[in-house]
């Protein structure tokens, strides 16, 4: 019997006719008559995969700056001055010191499978441990400090930690926040004492609802505690105000990667020259938002407070995870530091054109002026705040932070350009399968945003500064049919409209907002103004004279009849009407 060419043997089983003998695979040096050449490269220097692990990183080289005696700072000098400063940010008002803190993210083993420091009293550069009198728990704890993260950094600390972030299809980061998707300005605070009784405006039509010192100092320990009692938090250090000779160091303390992320993006982004050289800020923001305020606390009518100390120069947040709480307290302190320098502080967007004629756009949020100052045939200087001083104009932020509500790549390229890897989308609905973002949905809230630097619009002017304003336009979003699409204003009449701030607010960019509603807001703006509206008036007047600049008011509502009746201006229609103003 015989299976295809083999023969049985004496066992029953089958052999094989011998043939030629197979080649030997061989590797090493190439040879004419080699069958098979090894191409690959040496094999890593690494024993164990977290030995691997640790050659994919490298450090970040550091800059030497210089002390006041003229000799360079060490790497160990520098990380234990900056440790010490963010220490001093988190102490409580009751001790002399703040809390032990030591840099870098606890999730990270050590070499010894640790996460927790082995040293003392700052024996490492990485760690500041300051000598505490009275022991207690918190004082035994380290507080991990993710100081400056980059984006790539805070997009792994978001999606690996805080549950409802997600990277979209276009590669920005999705997250949301929480409970309150709009500000809430009936919860915000400013204490009154004896620097601010006279200075600031007070009383009916005011922003500024009244807190005590004591009252403040009872939300900021509460912050403080439970920002200390966190694993980790995030730090950053950033700048405020393009215009050099003005500019505001602040930073920003705060339990999330989203809102490090966002403030990352909306605030002025230090060198790492500047950076290492920071020193103490002028203004510190303590973020506790996931954490509510005591309700029983004088002054407290929710579980969201949003506090102003002027004189301390610090901010409390309690109660509101919502990104756009930190921007705008910002926003109200430089209303209140710039003009005590002589300089105006405004609400407004700003572009410029080709032949260095600026314009500004004033108006509250919803009525176009983030879209209307992001004009492709314009260079960009900002969106939103900005400074007039004795030499032009200056941009606030290093960021915008625009609508999200149906947003389309035809009606405003730019913005739906500029949303990718690196920028936050706050509250938007996307394919839980391809993470396509569908911006027509509104089922978290209509005030869906996006926060991104500035330089990822195209033609952003870098840095955010230009000449003296040509045109002041006044955006308004008349939701009565009334305003005509354009107005020629006189000087008196732009003072009446600026003074007057009509407009009407769209849903969602205000808590409890579902249908348009008007309102008057002083200064196109007056949620965050501190003075008197008519002391900005009066500088706006005053400058606007002194250069020769025109003023105009644009209705970007309804035309035709009021909400309900007739329809709202196109957009392609408005931006025809301020490219004839231009």
């Amino acid at each position: 019997m015989s299976a295809g060419n083999g023969n049985a043997n004496g066992d029953g089983g089958f052999s094989f006719p011998k043939g030629p003998a197979i080649p030997k695979i061989t590797t090493g040096a190439k040879r004419d008559n080699e069958i098979c050449h090894d191409d690959s490269g040496p094999t890593v220097k690494a024993t164990t995969l977290d030995e691997l692990h640790s050659l994919q990183k490298k450090r970040s080289a550091p800059t030497t700056p210089i002390n006041q005696s003229g000799a360079a700072f060490s790497e160990e000098e520098r990380q234990k001055i900056q440790l010490q400063s963010i220490s001093a940010s988190l102490a409580s008002l009751t001790r002399e010191s703040g809390p032990k803190v030591v840099r870098g993210d606890p999730a990270e083993k050590k070499a010894d499978g640790s996460t927790t420091p082995a040293y003392a009293h700052g024996q490492h550069p990485s760690i500041f441990s300051p000598a505490l009198g009275a022991v207690s728990d918190s004082s035994l704890k380290f507080t991990h400090v993710l100081y400056n993260l980059s984006p790539a950094e805070l997009y792994e600390q978001a999606v690996k930690y805080e549950k409802g972030s997600f990277i979209t299809s276009n590669g920005a980061l999705a997250t949301l926040s929480g409970a309150k998707t709009g500000r809430a300005p009936r919860d915000k605070r400013v204490v009154r004492d004896a620097t601010t009784e006279d200075e600031l405006w007070w009383g009916k039509g005011s922003p500024n609802i009244e807190m005590d010192e004591h009252t403040f100092t009872v939300n900021r320990e509460r912050a403080v505690d439970y920002l200390n009692s966190l694993e980790k938090v995030f730090v950053n250090d950033q700048f405020l105000n393009w215009d050099p000779e003005n500019r505001i160091k602040v930073r920003i303390v705060s339990a999330r990667a989203y809102h490090s992320l966002f403030m990352h993006n909306m605030c002025i982004r230090p060198t790492p020259e500047e950076l290492e050289s920071f020193g103490t800020p002028d203004f510190t923001i303590y973020n506790a938002g996931q954490f509510p305020c005591n309700r029983y606390t004088h002054y407290m009518t929710s579980s969201t407070s949003v506090d102003l100390n002027l004189s301390r120069r610090e901010m409390v947040i309690l109660g509101t995870q919502y990104a756009g709480e930190m921007k705008k307290g910002l926003f109200s302190v430089m209303h209140y530091l710039m003009p005590k320098r002589r300089i105006l502080s405004l609400h407004s967007g700003c572009n410029m054109g080709k032949d260095g004629d600026v314009a500004l756009f004033f108006g509250l949020s919803g009525t176009g002026k983030t879209t209307l100052s992001t004009d492709h045939n314009r260079y960009l200087i900002g969106d939103d705040e900005h400074c007039w001083t004795e030499t032009g104009v200056s941009n606030i932020e290093g960021g915008c932070y625009a609508k999200c509500v149906d947003l389309s790549r035809e009606k405003e390229p730019d913005i739906w350009n500029a949303i990718k890897f690196g920028t936050v989308l706050e509250n938007v609905v996307f394919d839980e399968h391809t993470r396509e973002v569908d911006y027509s949905d509104k089922s978290v809230t209509e005030n869906t945003r996006a926060a991104y630097p500035i330089e990822f619009i195209p033609n952003a002017k870098i840095p955010c500064v230009g000449p003296h304003p040509k045109n002041v336009i006044l955006l308004a979003c008349d939701a009565f049919g009334v305003l005509p699409p354009v107005s020629k204003l006189n000087l008196a009449q732009t003072m009446y409209h600026f003074i007057s701030g009509y407009t009407a607010l769209v849903a969602g960019t205000e808590d409890g907002i579902k249908e348009p509603t008007a309102t008057f807001s002083a200064c196109f703006g007056a949620a965050f103004i501190m003075l008197h509206p008519t002391k900005y008036a009066a500088m706006l007047a005053e400058k606007m004279k002194r250069q020769g600049a025109t003023g105009w008011l644009v209705n970007t509502g309804w035309s035709g009849g009021s909400y309900g009746v007739g329809n709202r201006i196109k957009l392609a229609y408005t931006r025809k009407i301020i490219d004839a103003i231009h």
